[in-house]
């Protein structure tokens, strides 16, 4: 079975052109996404056809630990760079759009010369509604203002959270000192299963350096830490917009690199980093 590796700001996946096969995808994904006895990667995205109006393919995903994701801002591009790669979208095309399990997207190539050096994606609007982000709590426990506040006990530690979906759920925390202080291996994996979040959820610290740039980690649902996470920048973006310590635009640095975001407040999120295929590969059945 052939594969294509891309990465995105050094969030890594595995892409297979799956309009004409069938598997468990989920067991694929676990030993195909393993660092030592696979290919490794957080991740592997799926081509599907897609039956959506101007949509040029359905994207699937599945994360490194076999579970179903909604949404990946950084799949997206890499997705978005397979597709130009592969031909199934005109060279210098302006804009297209992938059918996503969050919904529709538009990508938004940046061209220089005959490479698209970055793409820009629509990352629909952020919800903030508990219920649907998912949120379950004791009546009183979540703090609703702008973006819901949750304090989660985490071992003997309070964690503040302020809670969004971007079409998957996350938890952004704000903190004064460096991320690389943080012990994310230890609290990450705490926050991910805690009670509260039903589909479990993603993990951002986020240090504010000032209203246009954010340092900040991630511990991903399903995966772990990685080097970079899409939907988790717009998190860290939207939050930070709603409590008042951020603008728009606002660069996200992540370990693997930088994502810029823009959000007016009202409408769809959108995301802008690189992405680039690795190299390309035939997996043994």
């Amino acid at each position: 079975m052939k594969f294509t590796k891309l990465q995105g700001a050094g969030n890594d996946f595995i892409l297979i052109d799956t309009r004409q096969e069938q598997r468990d995808w989920g067991k694929l994904a676990i030993a195909m996404c393993h660092r030592n006895f696979g290919v490794g990667g957080d991740g592997i995205l799926l081509v599907l056809p897609s039956d959506k109006p101007g949509a040029v393919a359905k994207m699937a995903i599945y994360n490194a630990d076999g579970s179903y994701a909604e949404a990946s801002g950084n799949g997206l591009r890499c997705f978005a760079r397979y597709l130009l790669h592969a031909g199934l979208v005109p060279a210098r095309a302006k804009s297209f759009v992938v059918e996503t399990g969050a919904g529709r997207r538009e990508v938004r190539p940046d061209w220089s010369g005959p490479k698209a050096v970055s793409f820009q994606t629509s990352m629909g609007k952020p919800i903030f509604e508990p219920k649907d982000i998912p949120i379950v709590a004791p009546k009183g426990k979540i703090e609703l203002g702008h973006v819901p506040h949750c304090v989660l006990e985490v071992g003997q530690e309070d964690i503040p959270v302020a809670c969004v979906s971007m079409g998957n759920p996350h938890a952004v925390q704000f903190i004064e000192e460096s991320p690389d202080t943080y012990a994310l291996g230890d609290i990450g994996p705490q926050v991910e299963h805690h009670p509260i979040f039903p589909a479990r959820v993603n993990f951002e610290i986020a240090q504010v350096v000032d209203k246009n740039e954010v340092m900040a980690r991630v511990w991903e649902r399903g995966v772990g830490e990685t080097l970079a996470c899409g939907t988790g920048a717009c998190a860290i973006a939207v939050a930070g917009q709603q409590e008042g310590l951020l603008d728009s635009p606002v660069d996200i640095l992540l370990p693997g690199g930088r994502l810029t975001v823009q959000w007016d407040g009202r409408g769809e999120v959108l995301l802008t980093g690189p992405a680039e295929v690795v190299f390309e590969g035939e997996w043994a059945e």
